[in-house]
């Protein structure tokens, strides 16, 4: 076998011929290995802590060919039959060997010399850290690179710094098993992602790892929107969030996404006040969620970051105050750190062209179809702009209610129910969730039944709501027969339409009068059914399909600080709201 001597005053060993055991250099390419390199670098080092009479000592000369023999040694104890090393691991072995010498000067200013070229490499957007020997990276323009391991091993260590009970080598390790040569740079972080998340059963700290992991695809897919980076790492955002910041309020206004009253910010103290560390305290589900439905996109194109996110909702919220910068700022300080977090439709819209900043929106449906198809049309603008929707049905007549304009019957409730519900379902606030809306109807009403029945899984489709939230609103006179045993009559608002806006004892009064008129024949529209029934009805459709809701009327209009009736919805006004949504 071919080897090489490597001698000294006091040893010699006989290494591999370099011909068996090769480098890998930063840019992938692959040369024979050369132990004098070793010998060279080292004395470098020296001399730049000693000075250049270091040069010619023979101590130094005789330590460094002792040190370049250990680290070949350990080479050749580790690939006995020739292999590839990269020049990482060489350099790595360096520092091990100054460090076992004892000579801790010289191996800080070795790792100092080798961060500073680094970043240098980096600034200048050139050698490729630490190449992966087999392993290929596919870029968007179809061009490959070998698969960065530096980097890798640098998102890893940063995505677990601070966090107990985590293992970046185990992350690191796993993820290159799940690679294949020619893997895409979204591939690369879906394993990374992938492979952290497997362990959060292991130790829940593991979800912020993920998180931090995400961050990456994140930043790579704004950063290069906005034409700020291709890619950055965490520490890199402490200087690159200002600009992009800036950046995206411009391209948010250009593209009619945001309001132009942004742009009249001092944007240089808002980016000032932007705090990349507080990327950090997502959860992967958190994380994960802003981006499927809050992150604002251009062309599927998320250009929006968290701490972005966050301060755009402050200045939406800032835009009448005397001092917008400060009160922005105090906002911002509120929602990036968890203190406080606005609702969805204020984190939806807030800073947008379409400012609306309301949850919910409550509404009396009428008993004409004007009114009720009014309704629904409010219904699909509000969702439209994220709000949550809660009718109340209970005016409208019942199933076999007479119709002088037509000279028919009523059809009721339900059918109308059935179009609300798929409102909800084409209406979908945009795409970023489902439309969310809640029909409510008094216990007395004569079509509660089918109102229980509107969640069940069997029946008429024609007439189930799958897709919408249903409420019963249930006086106290109701639960005091329920415990008597008592019957329970059912009526038409349509024939009894003081009922909805009375509660506590004058709704006993008036209810009781109703009932007194069926007796007498006054009333021919009613139901009369055993309170218990009614009650059991309720309660195993609750149990069946968790609706409709259980919500008592007089309690809450009891203790409502508001003049009138809590149940009974305050009424859009349709001219208002075509104004402000449309």
């Amino acid at each position: 076998m071919d080897t090489t001597t490597l001698s000294s005053n006091e040893t010699s060993v006989n290494l591999t011929a370099p011909q068996r055991l090769r480098v890998i250099k930063r840019g992938g390419d692959v040369a024979a290995f050369d132990p004098s390199k070793i010998s060279v670098a080292m004395t470098k080092a020296i001399i730049a802590v000693e000075g250049d009479n270091a040069g010619t000592s023979s101590r130094v000369r005789d330590f460094v060919a002792n040190a370049t023999t250990q680290i070949v040694e350990a080479f050749q104890r580790r690939m006995p039959d020739g292999g590839t090393l990269h020049i990482e691991d060489i350099q790595d072995q360096v520092e091990l060997a100054l460090m076992r010498a004892g000579e801790q000067k010289v191996a800080r200013a070795y790792v100092l010399y080798r961060e500073e070229h680094a970043r240098a490499r980096q600034a200048a957007g050139g050698d490729i850290a630490k190449p992966h020997p087999t392993l290929n990276v596919t870029l968007e323009d179809g061009s490959t690179r070998p698969l960065d391991l530096g980097r890798i091993e640098i998102l890893v260590r940063d995505a677990c710094e601070g966090l107990a009970n985590v293992d970046a080598k185990k992350i690191v390790d796993d993820s290159l098993k799940n690679l294949y040569d020619g893997v895409s740079q979204d591939g690369v972080a879906t394993a990374m992602m992938m492979t952290a998340r497997t362990l959060v059963e292991k130790d829940p700290n593991y979800t912020y790892v993920t998180a931090r992991l995400l961050q990456d695809n994140l930043r790579r897919e704004a950063l290069s929107f906005l034409d700020i980076a291709e890619e950055a790492t965490f520490g890199d955002m402490a200087e690159l969030y200002k600009p992009a910041f800036k950046a995206y309020v411009a391209c948010g206004i250009e593209f009619e996404q945001l309001d132009p009253r942004l742009a009249e910010f001092d944007l240089e103290r808002l980016g000032d006040a932007l705090d990349h560390t507080r990327d950090n305290q997502f959860t992967y589900l958190g994380l994960q969620t802003l981006y499927d439905r809050y992150f604002i996109h251009r062309d599927d194109v998320r250009y929006e970051l968290p701490q972005v996110m966050f301060m755009r909702v402050a200045m939406g919220l800032s835009l009448n105050e005397d001092d917008r910068e400060t009160r922005a700022i105090e906002f911002y300080e509120l929602l990036s750190s968890f203190d406080y977090m606005a609702s969805t439709p204020t984190l939806f819209n807030a800073g947008t062209a379409r400012s609306q900043l309301s949850s919910c929106y409550l509404t009396t449906v009428p008993d004409n179809l004007d009114g009720i198809y009014g309704a629904i049309r409010d219904n699909a603008m509000l969702s439209k702009w994220a709000g949550g929707l809660g009718n109340d049905w209970t005016p409208v007549r019942a199933l076999g209610s007479y119709i002088k304009g037509t000279n028919g019957k009523s059809q009721g409730v339900v059918p109308f129910l059935k179009v609300v519900n798929d409102t909800a379902v084409a209406v979908n606030q945009g795409g970023k969730r489902k439309g969310a809306v809640c029909a409510y109807l008094e216990t007395w009403h004569m079509d509660v039944e089918e109102f229980l029945e509107l969640r069940k899984n069997t029946g008429d489709d024609r007439r189930r709501t799958h897709d919408m939230n249903s409420a019963n609103w249930v006086p106290d006179l109701f639960m005091k027969r329920v415990f008597d045993d008592k019957e329970w009559t059912l009526f038409s608002p349509s024939t009894c339409p003081d009922l909805h806006d009375l509660y506590g004892a004058a709704f006993q009064k008036r209810y009781e009068e109703y009932e007194a008129m069926t007796y007498t024949g006054q009333l021919k529209l009613y139901k009369r059914v055993k309170a218990k029934d009614l009650w059991r009805k309720m309660l195993s459709m609750l149990f069946e399909t968790g609706h409709p809701w259980i919500t008592f009327k007089d309690p809450c209009n009891l203790r409502s600080p508001q003049h009138r009736s809590m149940y009974s919805y305050v009424r859009l006004s349709i001219d208002r709201c075509t104004a402000t949504y449309v």
